[in-house]
């Protein structure tokens, strides 16, 4: 009797040789197969939603690369319609008058006293016509924080005036035209001594000045040209 045969049993129980009871039950084919096919569906879902996020951020990037192309294009466009091309300028140069054309009235603004008759004297040496000098009205009666206030009349003319006045002086110059109705002459400046005012610019300068002034303005550019 083999040892791994139990007492009193016999027959077709009795174990003999090599042969042992199966001690591990056998896989299951179907569960296997299952388990297989839900990994591959897990994978298979994750894969397509990894693809929507990509197309989805992709169309982002393409719809804010037309609009911004968009934007370029629109902003080029406006450049080239007033900037003006190579050669050209936006108006021609100013031609200034003699200063023996010109009136200039000349009247203090400021609490210092003196300087309207002492700057119409320095005019009238640089070959300016003198017309009247004083104290300032009360509207610009110190009033007036730059160099020089200088009013005239309106038209290509009258701003070829005022700046060659206004060349003669060191320090701010502001320029106040009249209405184009107004019958303030072209050839006639009234001339404001201001709280800047200290005296008149040397000769250089104001050929410097001139130069500067002389120069024709080209059309504005829009921000980003």
């Amino acid at each position: 009797m083999s040892m791994l045969t139990p007492p009193g049993m016999g027959g077709k129980y009795r174990v003999t040789g090599n042969q042992y009871p199966r001690m591990r039950r056998p896989r299951s084919k179907f569960r296997i197969v299952t388990v297989l096919v839900t990994t591959v569906a897990v994978l298979g879902l994750a894969g397509w939603g990894t693809l929507q996020l990509v197309d989805v951020f992709d169309g982002d990037a393409a719809a804010k690369g037309k609009t911004a192309q968009a934007a370029n294009a629109s902003k080029q466009r406006a450049c080239k319609a007033v900037v003006p091309a190579p050669g050209t300028s936006g108006t021609k140069p100013i031609a200034f008058p003699e200063p023996g054309q010109l009136t200039v009235n000349v009247y203090n603004a400021t609490a210092k006293g003196g300087l309207a008759k002492k700057t119409a004297d320095q005019l009238a040496a640089r070959g300016f016509k003198i017309g009247t000098f004083g104290n300032a009205d009360p509207e610009y009666d110190r009033k007036v924080n730059a160099a020089v206030l200088l009013l005239g009349g309106s038209g290509t003319k009258a701003e070829a005036a005022m700046k060659l006045v206004g060349a003669q002086f060191k320090g701010t110059t502001t320029y106040k035209p009249a209405a184009p109705k107004s019958k303030h002459a072209a050839n006639t400046v009234d001339l404001m001594l201001g709280k800047g005012f200290t005296t008149l610019a040397a000769d250089r300068v104001v050929e410097r000045n001139l130069v500067v002034l002389a120069k024709p303005s080209a059309a504005p550019k829009p921000a980003g040209c």
